[in-house]
């Protein structure tokens, strides 16, 4: 994997995660078909088969269960139905497995205190016409301006669910992998003026982003060195409470990533529009982010492979241009 998007291997990167799904669920006495292993739900129960094994056979009552999550998947699967999108990603309805997801995200993420009795919650809602008209809007823009980006998220992408709530902005998580979550506000206008499509973009290829940087690390050559327990803990521009040096890396992905995306868009028709200044404004805010990210990466540079340096170094050049 580099800071440029390959669809080619990302597709690679799918096979060799549905094949590790397949065998994980096998050893649990259940099968599942090649497509079925890309689901999210399908790969959360080979995630709990796995934890289930660790302690020998399985009792039955756990088999029964997980045999019964792998049923209501496919359940999901059948029932879906197509997007309309030019992609084979779901827009995702509420579902189990995406509403534990959103438990997990809500417990990994800082107390931000408040007033007593102020309620700081996410979850996932339904589709609406509207958003479904705006998503249709954001790919088209993608497609328009980054094409690469655009077939890479293609190929990574297997739910789009919506989230309704102020605790969380979107995430990723790979026990649900293929799934993204995005905060339904990303689809409207902010208050600087950047169009919805816009930032339901850079969401898409901010959550996509940690998506290819999952898939990688595991199906194909680690970024980091192995370390007892996280590692060090350093302070990265996205978050407030400090992160291991794993989390450090994949911002800087997402940031560069992020930085390519609005200066695609500034060469592209957006630079005539009126939204222009906006566009421009994000990317030097991105720009100044990734560039803090390359920084204190560059400090711990020892702590990354082969790999992860030429990913530093692809993320370092990107930080280091200026568009004007």
């Amino acid at each position: 994997m580099r800071v440029e998007p390959d669809a080619r291997q990302s597709a690679e990167e799918c096979s060799a995660l549905a094949r590790m799904t397949r065998s994980a669920l096998e050893r649990a006495g259940l099968t599942v078909s090649p497509e079925e292993a890309t689901h999210p739900a399908i790969i959360e129960a080979a995630h709990i088969a796995q934890y289930v094994l660790r302690t020998g056979p399985p009792a039955p009552e756990r088999l029964a269960r997980l045999s019964g999550m792998v049923d209501r998947a496919r359940s999901d699967i059948t029932a879906s139905p197509a997007s309309g999108l030019p992609w084979s990603a779901r827009l995702a309805s509420p579902g189990p497995h995406l509403e534990r997801s959103v438990v997990r995200a809500l417990k990994s993420i800082p107390d931000p205190g408040g007033e007593p009795g102020t309620t700081h919650s996410s979850a996932v809602v339904g589709w609406r016409e509207h958003d479904e008209a705006e998503i249709h809007e954001t790919i088209a823009l993608l497609a328009a301006n980054w094409p690469a980006v655009c077939d890479e998220l293609r190929q990574i992408l297997f739910q789009i669910a919506l989230l309704d709530g102020p605790a969380v902005d979107g995430f990723t998580d790979f026990t649900v992998h293929g799934a993204v979550f995005i905060r339904r506000s990303r689809l409207t206008p902010d208050s600087d003026g950047l169009p919805g499509a816009v930032r339901f973009a850079e969401a898409l290829v901010h959550e996509g982003a940690h998506t290819r940087c999952n898939a990688a690390s595991v199906a194909a050559r680690p970024f980091l060195r192995p370390v007892e327990d996280d590692g060090p803990m350093v302070s990265t521009p996205l978050r407030l409470d400090p992160r291991p040096l794993t989390g450090l890396f994949q911002q800087m992905v997402v940031l560069a990533r992020s930085v390519l995306l609005y200066r695609h868009l500034l060469a592209g028709d957006t630079a005539d529009s009126g939204a222009a200044a906006a566009v421009q404004a994000r990317h030097d805010q991105l720009a100044l982010s990734a560039a803090d990210a390359v920084r204190t990466m560059t400090e711990h540079r020892e702590m990354l492979t082969d790999h992860g340096r030429t990913v530093l170094e692809d993320a370092a050049e990107v930080a280091q241009a200026r568009v004007r």
